[in-house]
C-alpha cells in the first residue's frame, strides 16, 4: 500500500497496488491523484489470473490517456464491473455495437473525434447513462455535453472514488426508471427516466419534477403512450385540444413542443426524448 503522503492528506482515497505502477502521488493543490509508474504490483482482486466477484454492470472507459484509462479500470474492476477500455473513439464505437454497455465513460479529447460526437452517436440509439470525463472546466463544454445527451461530467484532475460514486448513482438511477413496476395500467408511464402519473398529473425526468402545464402533460402523455410510433400533429391536436384541426393549428403544435422541449432540457437537433419525423409528425422512441 502507497504512504499516506503529506500530513493532513485525506485518507479517503484508496491507494492499491497495480501492475506496472508503485503507487499513486496527489496533485498538488487539486485533491486528486495519479498514477505513478515503476515497479511491479497485483491487479485488485485477482486470483490466480482470473477476477473475482460477480459483474454488476458492463462499463465502457474511453480516454487516450492510456495511465487515467488504466486507473479507472483497476477502481472499476475492484467494484466488480467489466471494464471496455479503449484509447480511441472509433473502437468504442464499434464496442457499442457489438457488446451490451450498462453505461460509458468518455473523455471529450481524443485523437480521431471528440467525445462530444461519441455521445451524439451513442444517443441515436441507445438510452444508457453516460459520464463525460475532460480536463475542461468551462462551462460551455459542461453545456455541450448535457445537450447532447450526457448525464454527468467529471473534470480532471479527479478522485477515482468520486467517479466509482458517480458510475453507481448513474446505474441505480438508470436501471430503477427502466426497471419494469406493475404499475396501473394506463395511468402510469415509467420509461427512460421519465415518470409520468395521470391521476396526480405530474411529470418526473431524472429525479427532478418538471413544471408542465396541462396541455404540455397532455403532449408527453400522447406521445409517450405512442412510443415508436408516429403521432402527426393533427393527431396530437384533436387528442390533446379536443377540437377541430386547422392548417394554422400546426403552429400551435410546434409552439407547445418547443416549450416542452426546454422544460426537459431536450435538443431538437439531437433529440434524446421528442423526435421530429419531418412532414410526417413527432415520436418517442421505445
Amino acid at each position: 500500500m502507497a504512504q499516506s503522503g503529506q500530513k493532513g492528506e485525506k485518507e479517503a482515497v484508496v491507494r492499491m497496488p497495480v501492475s506496472g505502477y508503485n503507487g499513486w502521488e496527489p496533485l498538488s493543490g487539486q485533491g486528486g491523484i495519479r498514477p505513478v509508474s515503476g515497479g511491479k504490483g497485483e491487479k485488485a482482486k485477482m486470483v490466480n489470473g482470473k477476477e473475482q466477484g460477480t459483474v454488476k454492470a458492463n462499463i465502457l472507459v474511453v480516454d487516450d490517456e492510456q495511465s487515467i484509462a488504466d486507473l479507472i479500470e483497476v477502481y472499476l474492476k475492484n467494484e466488480d464491473y467489466r471494464v471496455f477500455k479503449f484509447y480511441n473513439g472509433q473502437d468504442a464505437l464499434n464496442c457499442v455495437e457489438k457488446e451490451s454497455v450498462d453505461l460509458a465513460i468518455l473523455d471529450v479529447m481524443l485523437p480521431d473525434e471528440d467525445g462530444f460526437s461519441i455521445c451524439r452517436k451513442i444517443r441515436e440509439k441507445h438510452n444508457f447513462p453516460v459520464i463525460m470525463l475532460t480536463a475542461k472546466d468551462g462551462e460551455i463544454d459542461k453545456i455541450n455535453g448535457l445537450m447532447l445527451g450526457a448525464d454527468d461530467y467529471i473534470t480532471k484532475p479527479f478522485q477515482p472514488l468520486e467517479l466509482v460514486a458517480r458510475v453507481k448513482a448513474q446505474l441505480r438511477r438508470f436501471r430503477q426508471y427502466n426497471t419494469s413496476k406493475p404499475a396501473r395500467e394506463d395511468h402510469t408511464i415509467v420509461f427512460s427516466g421519465l415518470v409520468l402519473d395521470r391521476d396526480k398529473h405530474t411529470c418526473m425526468l431524472n429525479e427532478r419534477m418538471l413544471s408542465l402545464t396541462p396541455i404540455e402533460f397532455s403532449i408527453l402523455w400522447v406521445l409517450a403512450s405512442n412510443r415508436g410510433r408516429v403521432v402527426s400533429a393533427e393527431e396530437l391536436f384533436r387528442k390533446v385540444w379536443k377540437d377541430r384541426y386547422f392548417s394554422s393549428s400546426n403552429n400551435t403544435v410546434m409552439v407547445h413542443i418547443r416549450h416542452l422541449r426546454g422544460k426537459m432540457h431536450d435538443s431538437a437537433e439531437h433529440p434524446k426524448y421528442i423526435k421530429t419525423v419531418w412532414g410526417v409528425g413527432y415520436k418517442i422512441e421505445e
